[in-house]
């Protein structure tokens, strides 16, 4: 008898120590993505945004009821409560995941508010009040230098950590120490820690993003092909830190480009968080799954891009930034620029409820 198809991600997932997260918290999505051997999920601010765009028949009538049973509540009072109920609800779609793995894997990722970045106890405090949302919920928290504060406390208070706006080796590291540290600081008062599983992102395809921007402000000519291995580099690196070093925080690819971005870190004992889009995409391909991860990036566009482009360099090199400087690196800037605008975007969608444009007719 034939085995049954396996698409390639379920592939991956069922024959290499490589998980995959689905990059959003969509119902339909989400539900695509746990049939192919998704063990997680992911939201933001833009996630969220489009999730109501595009699945409003599911929440219309839940932020009617908000504003209409709290008086005196704002939008942005209205919006976090609905990006909590966004995200809850996602985090039990995951639950059998969750329970089937023994709670080591099967959880939703929600976003601090991305405001707070230069503000560690804000951003702890929400991480911990996250967290309680549901047994299965991962918090994610930037790494700015005030972040890297925050997620040694959370991790402290038991919070599984999710680092996010993060793009290069010297942030993956103090993710990792950071998380050490707190992890160390439970144990040292006996509390378990036996069920976290922090994890720490590498958005490989902004890190790229920001290559080119970089490069095009400059005026620098550089091979086309070699800016789609930036990220995939930069990640391979990290990893290779990683393993050396013994950390309990996994490494996490995000922020997908191009299908390299899932196909060079096959093997890795890594997640990696894919948009729906990629999804069809990856499954859709006639790529062959094995394992990659070993595999070095060609050194010649690794070489190219050490040597013509400063921002590579300080994504690339252990020591590339100090903490000092997470905040104004290129790529945090436009990420964190991006996340914000998100927030004020999604507030608008919930000031459209509460005041509807009298110019416009009641649909």
């Amino acid at each position: 008898m034939m085995e049954p198809y396996k698409s390639p991600l379920h592939q991956t997932v069922s024959t290499t120590k490589t998980d995959y997260w689905n990059d959003s918290c969509s119902v339909k999505e989400l539900t695509y993505a746990i049939e192919h051997g998704a063990v997680g999920a992911t939201t933001n601010p833009t996630i969220v945004t489009n999730v109501l765009k595009d699945e409003m028949h599911l929440w219309r009538d839940r932020i009617h009821a908000l504003i209409r049973e709290n008086p005196t509540w704002n939008e942005n009072d209205v919006m976090w409560q609905v990006f909590e109920d966004v995200a809850v609800h996602g985090a039990g779609l995951l639950k059998p995941v969750f329970d089937q793995h023994d709670g080591l894997k099967g959880r939703l990722s929600i976003q601090t508010n991305p405001i707070n970045y230069r503000n560690a106890d804000a951003i702890a405090a929400q991480a911990v009040h996250f967290s309680k949302l549901a047994p299965n919920m991962q918090v994610k928290a930037p790494v700015t230098k005030a972040g890297v504060k925050a997620i040694e406390e959370a991790t402290y208070q038991g919070v599984n950590i999710n680092a996010t706006v993060s793009f290069t080796v010297s942030q993956a590291l103090a993710v990792a120490e950071a998380v050490e540290r707190g992890l160390k600081r439970r144990e040292a008062e006996g509390k378990d820690t036996s069920k976290m599983t922090p994890v720490c992102t590498i958005m490989v395809g902004r890190t790229d993003d920001w290559m080119r921007a970089f490069a095009k402000r400059e005026g620098i000519e550089v091979t086309p092909e070699a800016f789609d291995w930036a990220g995939i580099a930069t990640f391979k690196k990290a990893y290779k830190l990683y393993s050396e070093r013994g950390y309990r925080t996994r490494l996490l690819a995000a922020a997908y480009r191009n299908l390299y971005q899932w196909s060079a870190f096959i093997g890795g004992d890594v997640v990696l968080t894919i948009p729906y889009g990629w999804q069809l995409k990856i499954n859709d391909s006639d790529i062959e799954v094995r394992e990659r991860m070993d595999e070095p990036v060609n050194p010649e566009y690794v070489a190219e891009l050490y040597d013509k482009l400063v921002e590579f360099r300080k994504a690339y090199d252990e020591d590339g930034l100090t903490v000092d400087e997470f905040d104004d690196y290129g790529a945090t800037v436009r990420t964190l620029r991006g996340f914000i605008g998100s927030v004020h975007e999604l507030a608008a969608v919930i000031r459209d409820f509460m005041l509807p444009n009298p110019d416009v007719k009641p649909s």
